[in-house]
C-alpha cells in the first residue's frame, strides 16, 4: 500500500466509481470530477472533494487518474484549453484508463512530457465487476519509473497488472483484449441461439458447456445475464462499438485484416441500431432471438 497521496479521478461512471472507492478506502484523499455530478455522490459522502472541471481537479492532485467514455473525451480532458495537462501540478503523475487510440496516448505522453509531467496509458478490463472486486486486468503503457510509481495505486484497483512498453503500448494490449472479446461474444451468441432455435433449453445447454473447451469468461458471466433477460450494462455496447472502431482503424494501420472482428462489429451495429446501444454488451444475444 502506497503513503497517502491527493487524487484527481476523473470519471466516476460503471467502473470509475468503484476504482475511486477503492482509492479512498485505501486512505487516499480524492479529487473528482464527472459530468453527472450524482454519480459521483458516494464518493463525496465519504469525504472526497467535488471540482467542475478536470483541470480544476488536476490542479489539486499528486496524481490524475482518468476513465472515461470516448477518445474524444480523453482528448479534450488532456489536452482542451484549462485542461489537465495545462492545468496539473508540476512534476504530476497522470494515468489515463480509459479505452482509447495508441495514438492519443503517445500525443498525450508527448505533451505531458514537455511540461514535465509523467503520463501512463493504462486501459482496464474485467468490467463492472472486476471493477468492483478490484480485480481488474489492468495494461499499461509508458515509462517503467513512471509504471513503479503507480504501481501501489495499481494494485487497489487490481490483480494482473503489467507495463507492455512505451507510450501507447497499454493500448495496443487493450484493443487485442477487446478483438478476442467482440468475437467471442458472437461464440456464445450464436451457440445459445442454436440450442434455443433446435428447441433446446439454453440454461440447460449452458451449464453443459461453459465448463468445458467452449467457456469463457463472457460465458460464464454475461451468458447467463442475457438469458435472464437482464440487459443492464457491466459494459456498454455504445463503448464495445467505440473499441471495435478503434481495433479496426489500428488494425489498418498496421496493414492487418480482421474479418472476424469485422464481422462482431456488423453485428454490434446491428444491436446500437435497434436502439440498444446504452445496453450492455450482452444485448448482442437480444438481436439473434428477435431474428
Amino acid at each position: 500500500m502506497s503513503a497517502p497521496q491527493s487524487i484527481a479521478f476523473i470519471g466516476t461512471g460503471v467502473m470509475g466509481r468503484s476504482m475511486a472507492g477503492h482509492l479512498q478506502k485505501a486512505g487516499h484523499a480524492l479529487h473528482v470530477h464527472n459530468r453527472t455530478r450524482e454519480k459521483a455522490s458516494a464518493l463525496l459522502e465519504a469525504g472526497a472533494t467535488w471540482h467542475d472541471s478536470a483541470g480544476s481537479a488536476a490542479a489539486a492532485a499528486e496524481v490524475v487518474i482518468t476513465i472515461l467514455g470516448f477518445p474524444v473525451d480523453v482528448e479534450s480532458s488532456y489536452l482542451g484549453a484549462g485542461g489537465i495537462v495545462e492545468r496539473a501540478r508540476p512534476g504530476a503523475l497522470l494515468i489515463d484508463m480509459t479505452t482509447s487510440s495508441p495514438v492519443l496516448a503517445r500525443r498525450i505522453a508527448a505533451a505531458a512530457a514537455e511540461r514535465g509531467l509523467a503520463a501512463l496509458d493504462a486501459p482496464v478490463s474485467g468490467g463492472d465487476v472486476g471493477a468492483r472486486e478490484a480485480r481488474l486486468v489492468i495494461m499499461v503503457g509508458g515509462d517503467a519509473a513512471a509504471f513503479a510509481r503507480a504501481k501501489p495505486l495499481f494494485d487497489s484497483m487490481g490483480k494482473n497488472i503489467a507495463l507492455l512498453g512505451g507510450p501507447g503500448a497499454g493500448q495496443h494490449c487493450k484493443m487485442a483484449n477487446q478483438i478476442a472479446v467482440a468475437v467471442g461474444m458472437v461464440a456464445w451468441c450464436e451457440a445459445l441461439a442454436y440450442a434455443r432455435k433446435a428447441g433446446l433449453d439454453p440454461s440447460a445447454v449452458h451449464a453443459s458447456i461453459s465448463g468445458g473447451a467452449a467457456g469463457s469468461w463472457a460465458m460464464t458471466n454475461l451468458a447467463p445475464r442475457a438469458l435472464g433477460d437482464n440487459f443492464a450494462p457491466g459494459f456498454y455496447v455504445k463503448h464495445i462499438l467505440k473499441d471495435m472502431r478503434i481495433a479496426l482503424e489500428s488494425a489498418a494501420e498496421l496493414k492487418l485484416e480482421l474479418p472476424g472482428l469485422a464481422g462482431a462489429k456488423k453485428l454490434y451495429d446491428q444491436v446500437a441500431a435497434r436502439g440498444w446501444e446504452d445496453c450492455g454488451t450482452q444485448a448482442l444475444y437480444r438481436l439473434y432471438t428477435s431474428l
